[in-house]
């Protein structure tokens, strides 16, 4: 299966387009829209489907949360954990040794200092609005955000492929097809996140590490209109949930327990800038 023959897949290293009009979004509530398509138009990349939430953020309250166990250092957080009142749930970025790797600010106090790494992007909360930061732009947020988490690798920077994911030999993976997740920010500030799950043979064959290359998930992201993409905890912790305002819960849950959640909330209020 070449790259040529992914459904929505662009040329890497290339701006991105706005996302053409066959993604099929479809609203679920107020400032949230979700959009389901197969990843190829044949073969065997055919069975695996994206499933894409995006929304703006003025319109929820996103929480970062960490949950360990700590005997034996085990993460324990899904997204069956997301509480009642939750209306997006996804797991969070990397962890070693069963906590989260990198920066973690909440309430504006840093609990972890920043990771160090050329793709290890941060991912920002403030004020109703999300952000992803490039590593060189992270030290002058320190002190200054809300609530930020870190991960790797970066897909997308600046509406660009980063070098390490279009040249083999740069410490990134090319070949590697696993089941993933991402999070991006579109042009209006929207936040993109998208799950691929394998739909070949059903039931729990929806965990199978089967689905894009890293390149081939950047690609995606630019061409869903992220400016910019990170790459989260994907393989058998990759996990997502989303409620309708009808109460109904879609659910892709995994096999591991993570130490680390990303919830959304409605928010109250008015309607977002500019709406």
């Amino acid at each position: 299966m070449t790259r040529t023959a992914l459904f929505l897949l662009g040329v890497a290293g290339s701006t991105a387009p706005a996302a053409p009009p066959s993604v099929p979004w479809a609203p679920v509530g107020a400032g949230v829209e979700r959009a389901s398509f197969p990843l190829a138009r044949k073969g065997v990349l055919a069975s695996v489907q994206v499933i894409a939430v995006r929304v703006a953020p003025c319109r929820v309250a996103l929480e970062f949360v960490e949950r360990t166990r700590y005997e034996g250092l085990r993460g324990a957080w899904t997204v069956d954990s997301m509480g009642s009142d939750a209306i997006l749930a996804l797991n969070g970025g990397q962890f070693r040794e069963g906590t989260p790797w990198g920066w973690i600010v909440r309430d504006g106090v840093e609990q972890q200092p920043p990771g160090t790494g050329a793709l290890a992007m941060a991912l920002v909360v403030d004020n109703g609005a999300v952000r992803l930061l490039r590593p060189d732009e992270i030290a002058a947020a320190r002190g200054t955000v809300q609530h930020a988490i870190q991960s790797y690798p970066a897909l997308v920077v600046d509406g660009v492929m980063p070098t390490q994911l279009r040249t083999a030999g740069q410490g990134v993976d090319l070949a590697h097809r696993d089941s993933r997740l991402a999070i991006g920010i579109d042009r209006d500030g929207r936040m993109l996140v998208v799950l691929t799950r394998f739909r070949g043979v059903g039931g729990v064959g929806g965990t199978l590490p089967l689905g894009p290359t890293i390149p081939e998930l950047a690609s995606l992201m630019q061409r869903l209109g992220a400016v910019r993409a990170l790459g989260l905890d994907g393989g058998i912790s990759s996990q997502l949930a989303l409620r309708a305002p009808s109460g109904e819960l879609e659910r892709y849950t995994n096999w591991r327990m993570v130490p680390l959640g990303i919830v959304a909330r409605p928010r109250g209020g008015g309607r977002c800038a500019g709406s």
